[in-house]
């Protein structure tokens, strides 16, 4: 709860920045103080350009557009120092801690750097008044500061790490945990000599050719918390891709995971369709057999979601259901849940 205060908060932060800059913009526009105004734009849109103004801005393209709006912005602050120095050149007190903050390591060095070489090339002349001295030995005061905030988040998140067992997205556990605990599922269920299932939930990507992942990065938490909300206590979830769960199902059969996780699907489709995404959710199901271990157990639910996904996707799929050229003649097969089959539940 906490961390989605802090998200909120950041988010709301940030739009209210954007709008403060775009009025501060428009004055400038009126008062014909033309530097003024694009250092103004120029700012608003370095702010909403990042994941706090949309979470859709996290994908590498935005990161780029970012990171030359922060330059660029770096670039009018310093011209500023000639041009227009009433004021404007306090802005490059920002510029170290944006810097840091948005830009990989060496490029934000290197744009620290060269602000600071501007600041102290302008304070060799008179054109920054008697406060030229104060400028220089804040702005150094600024960076030295902004570098230990840097340092501090670095080592605060390497340290945090190793204990970080859920996604900040969605709120799965990590997949990094999801062999051991597999394996300790495993051991409890042959010891106690109960049933255990796992799922494959995947995005039916095929059936479309357009490009979704940011509109699907942006309802991650709300896809997180739906299957929090399905799911019991007992069971887990790992998220594999942008899209892609595996759940631990300990105590149900494969035919009870099925029915469960059909349910879940549709609820799944439900909900993308409800964010304009007229997509399709399937999923793979495998059993816990003799012999079984987490890697056998994993590949088996993937191969099922594969199979589930190249018949058409809108389904769950068991596994071992499939009829093909393997299946002994006269066997029965079993029907997969879909939406045009009969095994199919609503909800």
């Amino acid at each position: 709860m906490a961390q989605m205060g802090n998200i909120f908060l950041f988010s709301r932060s940030a739009r209210i920045s954007c709008l403060a800059l775009v009025a501060l913009a428009l004055y400038a526009t009126a008062a014909s103080n033309w530097l003024a105004s694009a250092v103004a734009i120029t700012a608003a849109a370095a702010i909403w350009s990042t994941p706090a103004g949309r979470p859709a801005h996290n994908e590498p393209l935005w990161r780029k557009i970012n990171s030359a709006l922060v330059v660029l912005l770096a670039a009018e602050l310093c011209a500023s120092l000639w041009l227009a120095p009433e004021g404007l050149d306090q802005w490059l007190f920002v510029i170290p801690l944006a810097a840091f903050a948005t830009l990989p390591l060496p490029l934000a060095s290197l744009v620290t750097l060269g602000c600071l070489i501007a600041v102290m090339l302008a304070g060799l002349t008179a054109g920054l008044g008697a406060d030229r001295h104060q400028l220089v030995s804040t702005l150094l005061l600024t960076t030295a500061l902004s570098c230990a905030i840097v340092f501090l988040r670095e080592f605060k998140f390497r340290q945090l790490a190793p204990l970080r067992r859920t996604d900040e997205l969605t709120q799965a556990a990590s997949r990094e945990y999801l062999s051991a605990d597999l394996h300790r599922e495993i051991q409890r269920s042959e010891r106690e000599g109960t049933q255990m299932a796992i799922a494959m939930i995947g995005l039916d990507r095929h059936l479309t050719d357009i490009d979704l992942d940011a509109d699907i990065n942006a309802i991650l938490p709300r896809i997180g918390r739906f299957l929090h909300s399905q799911l019991r206590d007992f069971d887990s979830y790992y998220r594999m891709a942008d899209l892609q769960f595996l759940i631990i199902l300990p105590g149900n059969s494969t035919a009870q995971a099925t029915v469960e996780i059909d349910q879940i699907r549709q609820g799944l489709r439900d909900l993308l369709q409800s964010h304009g995404l007229h997509l399709t959710v399937s999923a793979g199901i495998a059993g816990l057999n003799i012999g079984d271990d987490a890697n056998s157990l994993q590949r088996a639910a993937a191969r099922t979601l594969q199979r589930a996904q190249r018949r058409g996707g809108n389904q769950v799929q068991p596994h071992g259901s499939m009829t093909d050229q393997s299946q002994k003649p006269g066997a029965p097969a079993m029907p997969h849940l879909g939406e045009h089959s009969e095994g199919s539940s609503n909800r």
